[in-house]
């Protein structure tokens, strides 16, 4: 007996801590798989050893009939004032520079604004165009002209008011870090249609990076397979894709396979879903070698084509990036993403007023995204893809008054930002076009008809690709986690063609 024990005690004091989690069939490894099971993915058996972003592993039981089938989401960061865009209000141009109700302060917290600041009026004359009469300012003259291919809403609401947090409710519908962007649930969902590219492509433009940085097209606790990558329109599309200097493309391959046969045994042995996805991103960075600077290469398109766009070969920019979103959409990438920064226009400095930095930023998208939609349609690609704009909330009715200055004589102009009230739009895939959704109060402040909260218009996106936003969910930390988070949520039937 005595010798029984004491050889028991001697093989857990030699055991390694690998080993114990090894051999211990209800260990963390049966955790796992309980939560896998669970959460409607499919217990390992290594059939999943060559997963790629081009495989949907969500739950089957989430899809239903789809009228898109891809997303190119154009983000304009630092929000964008709707109130000289799309939003026309002449009942606030006749309150211009008198003193703010105080009704419209009571209760309320802003990023910047202190005391009694003084409303502001529209600061560009606007009009209506098309067949629907969309009012639209003449700050987007080419814009302007397909205005009859968008769905407007104007009743748009976060929770959140500083860029950070607000950019991932947008992008994940969660305004702390850690959540899976959409993007990544979308092709969890319905996976791509191309292995040699990425399901989920980032593309970025004005200078700066993101806010809430690359967790806005993180996957978070989805397997990393369904991330966004970010590409660029200028220089190697893709960091630390190329191969070193002296490393041929056949050398590569051989440390690729032997890299794999590691990683397959690793794989084997302790059942890892993330070295699955491990093995199919090397295998996919090699595709993209060949794949990607090929997708990347504007100097191929028309001249025509790039002057619908504003496009310039070699340059960085939006409206190149607009093509580069229509190419790979084409080559079956299912998510898009495009960030532009530079619309915070708080009138603090010159680059950021809307009487400065604002009519650049206008002047560079408005043929960009006007072209974008132009030829999507004239492709026969828009039926089927859905285009979306938006910032991360809007600006409001008054003037910024930063520290409680009076401003009123100031020579920058500027908003602050608005989180109860303004302007999306959609585009094609199953949406209403010439079409308008909802309307804020006459001084453009808060959403009067019809409010749409963020979680709703997820909701709706993925109804469009045909993703139940109830069932697409992933048990985390012991809840079902989902895109739309737990509140009650609603798709917006309004705006469905």
């Amino acid at each position: 007996m005595r010798n029984l024990h004491f050889t028991r005690e001697t093989k857990l004091v030699d055991a390694t801590r690998r080993r114990f989690l090894n051999d211990c069939f209800g260990g963390l490894g049966g955790v796992w798989l309980a939560s896998a099971v669970g959460s409607g993915l499919n217990a390992y058996d290594g059939s999943n050893e060559k997963a790629s972003s081009t495989q949907a592993s969500g739950p089957a039981s989430a899809k239903i009939p789809a009228k898109a089938k891809r997303v190119i989401f154009l983000h304009m960061e630092g929000a964008p004032s709707q109130l000289e865009l799309f939003d026309y209000k002449p009942e606030l141009a006749k309150w211009d520079g008198k003193e703010c109700p105080k009704e419209f302060l009571d209760g309320k917290r802003f990023a910047f604004i202190q005391g009694t600041p003084t409303m502001l009026g529209p600061q560009f004359p606007f009009a209506q165009h098309g067949q629907s009469g969309a009012w639209v300012s003449d700050r987007l003259p080419h814009f302007a002209k397909v205005v009859d291919e968008v769905c407007f809403i104007k009743s748009m609401q976060t929770d959140q008011f500083n860029h950070g947090p607000a950019q991932l409710m947008v992008h994940t519908g969660q305004s702390r870090i850690g959540y899976p962007s959409m993007g990544s649930w979308v092709t969890w969902g319905l996976g791509s249609e191309n292995e040699d590219v990425p399901g989920f492509m980032v593309l970025l433009s004005g200078g700066r990076f993101p806010r809430a940085g690359n967790s806005l097209w993180g996957s978070a606790f989805l397997p990393s397979v369904y991330q966004g990558v970010q590409c660029r329109s200028k220089g190697e599309p893709i960091l630390n894709v190329a191969n070193p200097k002296g490393v041929s493309r056949s050398e590569r391959r051989d440390m690729l396979d032997t890299l794999s046969e590691l990683n397959h045994h690793s794989s084997q042995l302790y059942h890892d879903p993330e070295t699955s996805t491990r093995i199919a991103q090397y295998e996919m960075a090699y595709r993209m070698q060949v794949a990607v600077p090929e997708l990347m290469d504007i100097s191929n398109e028309t001249q025509a084509t790039l002057d619908l766009y504003g496009a310039k070969v070699g340059k960085e920019s939006f409206a190149n990036n607009c093509l580069l979103a229509r190419r790979m959409i084409e080559s079956g990438v299912r998510f898009v993403q495009l960030f532009d920064w530079g619309w915070d226009s708080h009138g603090a400095a010159k680059d950021e007023a809307i009487n400065g930095g604002f009519q650049t930023k206008c002047n560079d998208i408005d043929q960009a995204m006007s072209g974008l939609l132009i030829d999507l349609k004239q492709r026969g690609l828009l039926d089927d893809t859905l285009v979306v704009w938006t910032g991360e909330f809007g600006r409001t009715s008054m003037r910024e008054n930063r520290g409680g200055k009076d401003t009123s004589k100031a020579e920058l102009v500027g908003r602050d930002h608005n989180p109860d009230g303004y302007t999306m739009w959609l585009a094609g895939g199953g949406v209403k076009s010439g079409f308008t959704h909802g309307a804020t109060d006459p001084m453009g402040y808060f959403a009067a008809e019809n409010p749409v909260p963020l979680r709703d218009l997820h909701a709706t996106l993925l109804h469009l690709l045909g993703l139940d936003h109830s069932r697409l969910s992933l048990l985390f930390q012991g809840l079902q986690q989902k895109l739309t988070g737990v509140k009650p949520t609603k798709i917006v039937t309004e705006i469905l063609a």
